[in-house]
């Protein structure tokens, strides 16, 4: 009896996640995306208001439409990220570290990538408006870094777990929670980016 109980109570039990339902870290992970969704629904809600409330032309005077080569080159390049985000997790849930890893490190650098590609936009459209030059400039920088800023969070979980795993850390086909939070949450960054693709940058041309 003595035994069973240790067995029960031990560290190893304890941390050992279990292989059915939905932890606790799962579903604050998916509380967390929707209310991080709400706000970017309100952000590019507010963007569509000022839009109509301003009237044409859209941009106002002063400010180009948005250049579409380099936001259509970084939605090629955050997108796909996606797929060995995917490739790391089921990769995981069979025990093959080598796939977390290498599929860790392919999204890291294409994150990576996507935020530096961004840096050079913000660059050339600062000479030419900031975020106090009209309401179109404070919805760009605003929508736009916002989303830069999710990125990086998400860039920031990713490493942690490729250097988690390059220590050798607890990772495993039971445990694999970790992986799954942060490819939920990289999964709600690509999407929202779509989202800013077509408002922010494809709506002004409709």
């Amino acid at each position: 009896m003595t035994r069973t109980i240790a067995a029960v109570t031990g560290t190893e039990a304890l941390t050992t996640e279990l292989p059915v339902g939905r932890s606790t870290g799962w579903w604050g992970m998916v509380m967390f995306v929707v209310t991080e969704a709400t706000l970017f629904a309100c952000l590019l809600g507010s963007y569509f208001y000022l839009r109509f409330q301003y009237g044409a032309p859209w941009p106002p005077p002063g400010i180009e439409p948005p250049e579409l080569l380099l936001p259509l080159v970084m939605t090629a390049v955050l997108v796909p990220s996606s797929l060995p985000m995917v490739w790391a997790e089921r990769g995981i849930r069979k025990g093959q570290r080598w796939r977390l890893r290498s599929g860790l490190a392919a999204t890291l650098l294409l994150g990576v990538t996507f935020l530096a590609m961004q840096a050079t936009e913000y660059t050339d459209k600062l000479r030419h408006f900031t975020i106090t030059t009209d309401a179109y400039g404070s919805l760009f920088y605003v929508i736009t870094g916002f989303h830069g800023l999710h990125v990086a969070v998400g860039l920031t979980m990713i490493a942690w777990l490729l250097a988690a795993s390059l220590r050798g850390g607890s990772f495993g086909a039971h445990r694999h929670d970790r992986v799954r939070n942060a490819a939920i949450y990289w999964h709600f960054v690509d999407v929202v980016w779509v989202a800013i693709l077509f408002v922010i940058y494809l709506s002004p041309r409709l």
